[in-house]
């Protein structure tokens, strides 16, 4: 009997022992056919770049601690390469996708296996093409859920829904682009918003391109949101409902209430909602925000918010969208996101910063004589507009390749000046150039990106590969030195990857370089990355082996 009960013991005690073990993480395998096809909105049919041939491409789902292969076939003729938007990729640069970065394009009838580990990370993350303006049309959602039996730290919803904000225009994007660049202005801004790929019923030709979710009266769902748009910032709202935020770029958040949200390119956002109104037909919509005298596409994208059993008859209703120049909202919306800053979920803010960094947003026009005017709309980071190599910079520093940039680009701008004063028409004699930055291993950085009215002041979405950063502080005018870092806040700042610049002021970051290799810094708005607005960070390998750069895979595309 008492050798039974031992028996009996230890099953009992290795059936514990396994279920108390983690779950193996899993391999995901994705097949990503990059295509030409054919589709059709707002009574336009067109050929435009796809991923298996769907638009929005396919949603990526995974749990954290898997491991993601995604193999990339280019059937299109242009080059292609797509970027993991807000993975971290430690280490591994060779998966972070941007063209001339950290990779050379996928040529035309190629592959190549994006491979990497999602590690620490779980939430509402994106893909995007990551070269010219393809990231128009090719685009989808990363839904990372938590590690097994590791529940939300938020009520759970009863159903989820990918919403993807984005633009279309009825021209060839790229086309689009090219004209623009030839003529030395901006190209022509988008035809409609979009919400998962459909304009909504407030456009023409657009009843059957709505996209509408059913839901229950007394259900809560998770709608996980994702600005695509190239160029434009967007309020988001549901008519009659409120939302409570609980996630952004994958980072949880302390939640609070809203009627609507902003965000802007490149950026996440989580809400919960209930279904607790009259059963009805309610419009979800999504408009820009500029407060700035730039011209956008003001037109609003809708989607429908349906309550089961309501008859398709039944009119929806809009909801109150902050107004296009509502800087307050913006302000006010953006100071209410918070880090959870719990036990399990800290917020490592660095406190003592070994590397200071102000760079300065310029706008300015340089001499064409080709052009339009003679003249060719530019943009900068501390006066230098940035060229693209020809060589990806991973690949040159990786390889010790000479020539391909120089590690001089300036921690100050080199023209102190009022930044937000009086408008500047002329550009300070702006430097064009490969200028990065390098970062020593595990340094902690402070950027303060400072606006400036070069030409005009505008909001600015950047964002940073490889990291994410806790955006410290934030401020209209010119940022202060002396006073301003009092203000910061330590305790729970938000942790994200893609932060707002507001119009005519500045926004300060803090990050620790813990992931070595080349990292791009840009602006998320398509059309001033063309013109030049970004750098990159050429972060050093740290100690020992397991700090250094992976050793890139064997089929890394070539230039």
């Amino acid at each position: 009997m008492a050798k039974n009960t031992s028996f009996l013991g230890f099953l009992v005690f290795g059936f514990l022992c396994f279920i108390c073990l983690p779950a193996e993480a899993a391999i995901k395998k994705y097949q990503f056919d990059v295509q030409v096809s054919n589709v059709s909105r707002l009574c336009h049919a067109k050929q435009m770049v796809t991923v298996n041939g769907r638009f929005p491409g396919p949603t990526i789902y995974a749990r954290e601690g898997d491991r993601v292969q995604i193999n990339v076939t280019n059937y299109a003729h242009y080059n292609m390469s797509i970027h993991w938007h807000g993975l971290k990729q430690y280490r591994n640069g060779w998966a972070d996708g941007p063209a001339y970065i950290t990779q050379c394009p996928i040529q035309t009838g190629k592959s190549y296996v994006y491979d990497f580990n999602v590690t620490g990370q779980r939430g509402t993350l994106w893909w995007h093409a990551h070269i010219f303006w393809l990231r128009a049309t090719v685009y989808g959602a990363i839904v990372i859920m938590p590690q097994q039996g590791t529940p939300f730290p938020f009520p759970q919803p009863d159903r989820e829904e990918v919403v993807v904000l984005g633009e279309w225009w009825n021209a060839d994007v790229e086309v689009v682009e090219k004209q623009g660049n030839a003529l030395g202005i901006p190209p022509n801004m988008s035809d409609a918003h979009t919400i998962n790929g459909k304009p909504g019923p407030l456009f023409p030709c657009s009843e059957k391109h709505t996209f509408a979710m059913e839901v229950e009266k007394g259900k809560t769902y998770l709608l996980r949101i994702i600005n695509a748009a190239l160029n434009d910032e967007l309020f988001f709202a549901l008519a009659n409902h409120t939302f409570t935020v609980v996630e952004i770029d994958a980072v949880y958040t302390k939640p609070f209430s809203t009627e609507a949200i902003l965000i802007a390119p490149g950026q996440t956002t989580n809400v919960l909602v209930s279904a607790n109104q009259v059963p009805g037909r309610y419009f979800m919509a999504a408009r820009p925000f500029m407060d700035a005298p730039i011209s956008v596409d003001n037109k609003t994208a809708t989607a429908i918010f349906q309550y089961k059993g309501i008859p398709e008859t039944v009119l929806p209703k809009l909801p109150t969208l902050p107004a296009q120049n509502d800087t307050d909202f913006a302000l006010s919306y953006n100071s209410k996101l918070k880090s959870l800053n719990t036990p399990k979920y800290p917020a490592n803010v660095p406190l003592n910063v070994d590397r200071h960094l102000l760079f300065t947003i310029g706008l300015g026009i340089n001499p064409c004589p080709t052009c339009l005017n003679g003249t060719r709309l530019t943009a900068s980071l501390n006066n230098i507009s940035f060229i693209m190599p020809q060589t990806a910079l991973l690949q040159s520093h990786y390889f010790n390749i000479k020539g391909v940039y120089t590690l001089d680009f300036p921690d100050k701008p080199p023209t102190p000046f009022n930044f937000t004063g009086a408008p500047l028409t002329a550009n300070l004699r702006t430097n064009v150039g490969t200028r990065i930055s390098k970062v020593a291993f595990n340094s902690t950085v402070e950027i303060v990106i400072q606006d400036t009215n070069l030409l005009s002041v505008e909001s600015h979405p950047f964002h940073l590969h490889g990291y994410n950063f806790f955006v410290v502080g934030t401020g209209v005018g010119n940022f202060d030195p002396k006073k301003d870092p009092a203000k910061y806040n330590l305790i729970d700042p938000i942790e994200r990857n893609t932060v707002g610049v507001p119009t005519g002021g500045w926004t300060a970051i803090r990050f620790r370089a813990d992931n070595p290799g080349v990292w791009f810094f840009h602006c998320h708005l398509e059309l001033h990355t063309g013109w030049g607005l970004k750098t990159a960070f050429l972060v050093e390998d740290g100690p020992g082996s397991d700090h250094n750069i992976l050793p890139p895979p064997k089929d890394l595309p070539t230039c």
